[in-house]
């Protein structure tokens, strides 16, 4: 077996780089839409958190102010 030329070795080097760059970036785009699509459900879900505290902020204003008094006969 011959050893390759060091031209050889480089181009070798190079092609494999190369395969290598592909590779990461098809993983890269693959990334960029999972962190998209991660962005967009967060945003959604802090805007369904965000209606759900505004009603439930709702309700505890209907809830009527608990009178002291009525607390303390309800002790005796």
């Amino acid at each position: 077996m011959a050893i390759p030329s060091p031209t050889d070795q480089i181009a070798e080097r190079v092609d494999r780089l190369l395969l290598r760059h592909a590779e990461l970036q098809r993983t890269n785009a693959l990334l960029t839409d999972q962190v998209a699509a991660l962005t967009q459900e967060r945003d959604s879900l802090k805007s369904r958190l965000s209606a759900a505290r505004a009603r439930v902020d709702a309700l505890l204003e209907r809830l009527p102010a608990a009178a002291p008094a009525a607390v303390t006969k309800e002790a005796e």
